[in-house]
């Protein structure tokens, strides 16, 4: 029997779902960039950054869809010039039938992605967004179900993710009624004859959900009920959702000092070198992190009370107003957002696992921080 291999288009849905572009920054340069997405997909690769380097070892293991975390396109083309490296990359691209896809600003934000990988790298618990931008409104489903197969829908609900209250799952509210209902022509009815009314002993079923699930929900809803025409209620909830956005803040387990978390990073983010701002026998112990350029975020961790920011590329001024107004600072440089290739490695990985497909996934092992150290 031969292998069977994932449509690019399932693999998309995956980092879709994953982070939902709508989570990303206005005007972020996200989704398709190079490529088609109408193709079977044997090797996938997941890498930070898309340069010339990365492009020849995808050549080299002859990958079909890359998956980057930095758009390798931030603004609109005018030119596609092989004489350089932007546009051989392009060329090789094209020319290989690579298909390049992107997810930034959104994966930075969604739950699972590279804030909260950096979290649990460096050991930070108890984690809240840092600076909130966006929230995930709740919703409340009602689906009428025949008593028969409430346990069923019940059961498809939860393992689609409605009902999640806190800590706890598979959350429901059950009333029991009558149903009644008369088919007419053109009609299969599970229950029923066709122009004779029928009524059927049912449960309400009601629970709640986050609107970035909703497909997920109605799908796995509509799959396990036995109705022709499942009737179902949506209502917006004023509920606070889920909150959202750049960054996190929380705690190490044990305080330690700053020239101690300074080196912890160092080995844990597996960084050469790093800077930092503050007095190194300062005690830590609340911790904001932020993948990327954190300058603007500087303000917001300290005003949550962090007692160091821990973010790449932070500007000269902005360390000086830091050192003499705080929080302290770790720049352990904009590369280790590389943390993000093990974990949609893996994302990827297990779905494909589930769905039996022989699909390969790697991470790209071509350095690409341009930062050396003496």
């Amino acid at each position: 029997m031969g292998k069977t291999y994932a449509h690019a288009q399932e693999v998309i849905g995956q980092i879709d779902q994953l982070a939902p572009k709508w989570l990303a920054m206005e005007g972020d340069p996200i989704g398709l960039q190079v490529g088609s997405l109408q193709k079977s997909i044997k090797k996938v690769m997941v890498t930070l950054d898309v340069i010339e380097p990365v492009i020849d070892e995808a050549i080299e293991k002859e990958i079909d869809l890359i998956i980057a975390h930095h758009p390798l396109i931030y603004k609109p083309l005018k030119r596609i010039n092989p004489d350089t490296s932007h546009g051989r990359t392009i060329q090789k691209l094209l020319k290989h039938e690579i298909t390049l896809y992107t997810a930034h600003t959104n994966l930075d934000v969604a739950t699972g992605g590279v804030n909260d990988l950096l979290a649990d790298v460096i050991g930070i618990v108890n984690t809240n967004v840092l600076v909130e931008t966006a929230k995930d409104p709740l919703k409340k489903i009602v689906v009428f179900v025949p008593k028969s197969h409430a346990e069923q829908v019940r059961e498809a609900l939860g393992e689609a993710g409605a009902g999640y209250i806190g800590n706890y799952s598979h959350c429901t509210f059950n009333t029991p009624g009558t149903g009644m209902f008369m088919p007419h022509e053109g009609t299969n009815p599970h229950i029923g004859r066709k122009d004779i009314l029928e009524q059927v002993d049912e449960v309400k079923i009601e629970s709640i959900y986050p609107t970035s699930i909703e497909k997920d929900v109605l799908n796995a809803m509509k799959k396990a009920h036995p109705y022709e025409e499942v009737a179902h209620d949506i209502f917006i909830l004023d509920n606070p959702g889920k909150s959202l956005g750049i960054g996190r803040i929380g705690e190490l387990k044990d305080e330690m000092t700053l020239k101690a978390l300074a080196e912890h990073l160092k080995e844990v983010l597996d960084v050469e070198g790093l800077r930092y701002v503050g007095n190194p026998a300062q005690l830590v112990k609340k911790v904001a992190v932020s993948g990327g350029e954190g300058n603007d975020f500087i303000s917001q961790a300290k005003f949550k009370g962090a007692d160091v920011f821990i973010s790449g590329d932070i500007k000269y001024h902005y360390a000086h107003d830091a050192m003499l107004e705080g929080p302290a600072i770790i720049d352990p440089g904009h590369n280790v957002e590389k943390v993000m290739k093990k974990g949609v490695a893996a994302y990827i990985k297990n779905w494909l696992q589930h769905k039996k497909y022989q699909t390969e996934v790697v991470e790209s092992d071509t350095e690409t921080d341009p930062f050396r150290f003496l």
